[in-house]
């Protein structure tokens, strides 16, 4: 485990890192979870194993710190990841990020340029959402005040997660969860659909197939993003079908399209 401080007050973030070639690749989870649990299959997997690899949490999540006055914005969590791959001695990282991790990637992408090469986006949320209560993702979260999922919402989202997402919700800090959660839907301007569309940088997305058409994937796919159909999985690509997953962002780290 390695560790950078990434606040003026010394708050830190920490991951596991596996060694091997570089350029390095930083996977980067999602809300309430932890990378070390959801990429740990992947990054060890033949078509992706022997690079250097940092399986990084955000501030506020997994091995990482809970500070109590970071305000957990998509940019702030992008500011203090790339103090965190600065202080690793990463330059031109290939990023592979689920669901917020994905937004926070965009992100880093657009605001420190030299410290991403690559983005592979597994399912990650591109736009604002709306609130919706009874939910247990970031929409249901951030229908309560901080104040309201401090005093007891927290425990609401626990009982409607269930076991298995809990099981990293829980080590997440609870200002944290919900100021990134409010922050996750609110979004960023420009949205970070619009910031991916920008980018001078091979992309690709990964997307359930299930889950039917990608919303505004011709207009990706016009960009440059390769939009990827991944088979039998939900959300969790790289848990429910890690071999389908190894493949397809393999394929796509190699994908010299736009070097």
């Amino acid at each position: 485990m390695r560790n950078a401080v990434v606040t003026p007050e010394g708050d830190q973030i920490r991951w596991v890192e596996l060694p091997g070639q570089e350029p390095s690749r930083v996977y980067v989870h999602g809300l309430g979870a932890t990378s070390p649990a959801y990429f740990a299959e992947v990054a060890a997997h033949p078509l992706l194993a022997g690079r250097r690899s940092l399986l990084i949490d955000l501030l506020g999540h997994g091995l990482s710190d809970r500070p109590t006055d970071f305000d957990y914005t998509l940019e702030a969590h992008a500011d203090a990841l790339a103090k965190a791959l600065t202080a690793a001695g990463v330059c031109g990282a290939e990023l592979i990020a689920h669901s917020m991790g994905g937004s926070v990637a965009i992100v880093l992408a657009a605001r420190h340029p030299r410290l991403v090469s690559r983005l592979v986006l597994v399912d990650a949320n591109l736009d604002p959402l709306p609130r919706q209560p009874g939910s247990g993702g970031s929409s249901g979260i951030a229908v309560y005040s901080e104040q309201e999922f401090l005093a007891g919402g927290w425990e609401e989202v626990r009982d409607r997660v269930g076991a298995h997402w809990w099981s990293t919700m829980r080590l997440a800090g609870r200002e944290a969860l919900h100021r990134s959660a409010v922050h996750l839907v609110r979004g960023t301007v420009p949205t970070m659909r619009e910031l991916l569309l920008d980018l001078d940088i091979p992309r690709a997305y990964l997307f359930p197939e299930a889950d039917g058409p990608l919303p505004g994937a011709d207009a990706l796919a016009e960009a440059g993003v390769a939009v990827v159909r991944i088979p039998d999985c939900g959300h969790n690509i790289m848990l429910d079908n890690p071999g389908a997953f190894a493949v397809a962002t393999a394929t796509a780290l190699a994908d010299r399209g736009q070097e």
